[in-house]
């Protein structure tokens, strides 16, 4: 929660000013430009994913140790900086910003050219809020499968150290998987994060979408 919290509300405000600054089409029911919109999606989740990147570390950490040796999130950071040095708090950080580019930009593209669709076979009316649970369920479900493997690359490193298993480089970590786990390697849990990715960002986008509406009115 820790995490979410910051890097959902940088994530939705920086793709608004990307789009804005990009001159994406914000209305529903207008057309975009495809590339602009999936720029803006992955200038908006590398901005977030850069600025809480320690947080994703951390709770990497606190997954896969014993309570004795993290007892806190803070403790996390406090024995990085000084068993391994601040550098570390970025460890993992390169398959991260690699892999962001094609989740989020997958994710808003998705989103946005489904609502888009929908405006324009409704004749211009907004999608209710089942629709926008389904099209951002669509979403996190292509944005999940299109960056995975590099998923699996950015938890393999981040928790290297603490597993002790050689993970230093993204084609180092590459090569070991499909040579010790074989290519399935790189997708497990994949079926998983289908659901709860799905769920969760159909839940995120939605909940996004009603509150800014809601805003704007009062506003």
């Amino acid at each position: 929660m820790a995490r979410i919290i910051p890097y959902a509300a940088i994530q939705y405000s920086a793709h608004e000013q990307w789009k804005w600054i990009l001159k994406v089409h914000t209305n529903e029911g207008r057309k975009e430009n495809p590339g602009k919109t999936f720029l803006a999606g992955s200038l908006a989740g590398i901005t977030s994913s850069t600025f809480t990147y320690p947080l994703d570390l951390a709770r990497a950490r606190l997954a896969v140790t014993q309570k004795e040796q993290y007892n806190s999130l803070f403790q996390v950071f406090v024995k990085i900086w000084q068993q391994e040095g601040p550098t570390h708090l970025y460890r993992g950080f390169a398959p991260t910003i690699i892999g962001v580019i094609p989740y989020a930009g997958t994710s808003f593209f998705t989103y946005e050219t489904l609502k888009r669709l929908h405006s324009e076979y409704s004749n211009g009316a907004p999608p209710n809020p089942f629709y926008r649970m389904i099209f951002g369920a669509i979403a996190g479900l292509l944005g999940q499968s299109s960056s995975y493997p590099l998923d699996i690359v950015r938890r393999r490193m981040q928790t290297s150290q603490v597993t002790g298993m050689p993970y230093r480089t993204i084609l180092g970590t590459l090569k070991k998987i499909i040579r010790e786990e074989g290519l399935i390697g790189l997708y497990k849990g994949l079926s998983l994060n289908w659901v709860k990715g799905s769920i969760a960002v159909g839940i995120s986008f939605t909940t996004f979408d009603l509150l800014l509406n809601l805003l704007k009115q009062l506003v």
